[in-house]
């Protein structure tokens, strides 16, 4: 996401060079009136969007003693002004911009995740969403390791409003309550979920068997699909292509018909989802 901020590890590594920096060059370079322990505000600031609150106030009072330390070491620098009311003000100025820079950071961080979780999350059921699956079988894709990838969709009436959210909820829990901890069930289209799981191409019929007879409660019907990785495909737009065509003759197999049809008919195109391929 774009509004993020960088890594909290480079935020620090830059602070810690910048306090070796402006130490150094207030050691040897420091005249009166110059005004080079300004620059501590940087290194301050850097610290506190790396650590939040309490890394902005230790950057404060770190900058406070080396401001001192430097004082008392440059020869040009009259060590007298040391121990007087400036300095005390001086180190609660640094403190206090560390502290605020610190806060607004830990904010912003919070606030970024929780708009990252929202958009990763669909609205109705709290599943993962269209962009997250594709993040999830991008990773898988990228790890190389064997994966199922199962379709599970249900066949809900066009037009049918009242009552779908719940039933839509429920298939999402009666999913997740059906699969281990380790895979990762999401809702990719308004009648369908995708379940990505570690176990291999001889599990798929005894999986999906059971994702069915898990949905068999449900009102609208439920009918699945599967593909193996890399066996039927070695990115998501051939492996969701091949659990596609599994759904379809399942549901073709099940008796599927379209509402204004005799017989069995392919899926409608805008039932189905546009992976963005990456891989």
């Amino acid at each position: 996401m774009a509004a993020d901020l960088p890594s909290a590890r480079t935020f620090a590594a830059a602070s810690a060079l910048s306090f070796g920096g402006i130490f150094t060059l207030f050691v040897f370079a420091e005249r009166p009136g110059l005004g080079i322990g300004h620059l501590y505000y940087v290194a301050i600031a850097l610290a506190a969007l790396a650590g939040g609150l309490r890394a902005g106030t230790g950057a404060g009072l770190l900058a406070a003693g080396l401001f001192a330390a430097g004082v008392i070491i440059n020869p040009h620098v009259p060590a007298t002004t040391v121990l007087t009311e400036g300095t005390l003000l001086r180190a609660a100025t640094y403190v206090a911009i560390g502290a605020l820079v610190g806060w607004f950071a830990s904010g912003h961080r919070l606030l970024v995740g929780e708009l990252r979780l929202l958009a990763d999350r669909d609205a109705l059921t709290g599943l993962p969403n269209t962009r997250a699956f594709e993040l999830a079988i991008s990773r898988r894709l990228e790890l190389g390791h064997p994966f199922l990838l199962v379709l599970a969709h249900l066949d809900i009436e066009p037009g049918a409003g009242v009552g779908v959210g719940d039933e839509l909820r429920e298939a999402a829990d009666k999913l997740l309550i059906t699969t281990r901890p380790s895979d990762e069930v999401s809702r990719i289209a308004a009648n369908e979920f995708a379940l990505l799981t570690d176990q291999g191409a001889r599990a798929a019929a005894e999986l999906t068997s059971l994702l069915e007879r898990a949905l068999s409660g449900t009102t609208p019907r439920a009918s699945t699909g599967w593909s193996a990785y890399p066996r039927d495909g070695e990115n998501a737009l051939a492996l969701y292509r091949a659990a596609n065509e599994r759904l379809y003759a399942r549901r073709v197999f099940r008796g599927y018909q379209r509402p204004d049809a005799q017989t069995a008919t392919p899926v409608a195109p805008n039932e189905r989802l546009t992976l963005d391929i990456r891989n």
